[in-house]
């Protein structure tokens, strides 16, 4: 038991630290105040009503785009590994205590087995159901 929860343990850390260095990017796209459409890892498409550019430069037409692309990138974490200087002394005390506990935590449990598992059952030499029966004549 105590090697599966090991390897549970060491599975669930793996992935904490594969989705807190990974990065994400959201593309999404709006026409007006709706928002159309949504994609991950990729440029939103959009909705076809893109303003186009006029023909010739002397027509000064402008017209306000109804469109609008945004993206949002959610930065994963770069630095793993935090330096023992920035960790306070209270909570070097209580790391340390913590390992200390746990560690004396399992000692000694193989002597506190209970010795009944040493001795066999007594044998009855009596049938103990036939006393407790009674009889009607």
């Amino acid at each position: 038991m105590k090697k599966v929860s090991h390897k549970i343990m060491s599975i669930a850390m793996a992935v904490v630290v594969l989705f807190s260095t990974m990065s994400l990017t959201f593309s999404m796209h709006y026409c007006g105040d709706t928002l159309v459409e949504t994609a991950m890892f990729q440029k939103a498409e959009g909705c076809g009503m893109e303003m186009q550019k006029p023909l010739s430069e002397d027509c000064n037409i402008s017209k306000k785009n109804c469109c609008n692309d945004e993206q949002v990138v959610v930065e994963g974490q770069n630095e793993l590994q935090h330096h023992i200087d920035s960790i306070s002394f209270e909570q070097q005390v209580f790391i340390a205590s913590f390992i200390y506990s746990y560690i004396n935590l399992f000692e000694g449990l193989e002597n506190n087995v209970p010795s009944s598992g040493e001795y066999e059952p007594l044998l009855a030499n009596r049938q103990i159901f036939k006393l407790d029966e009674t009889y009607l004549i």
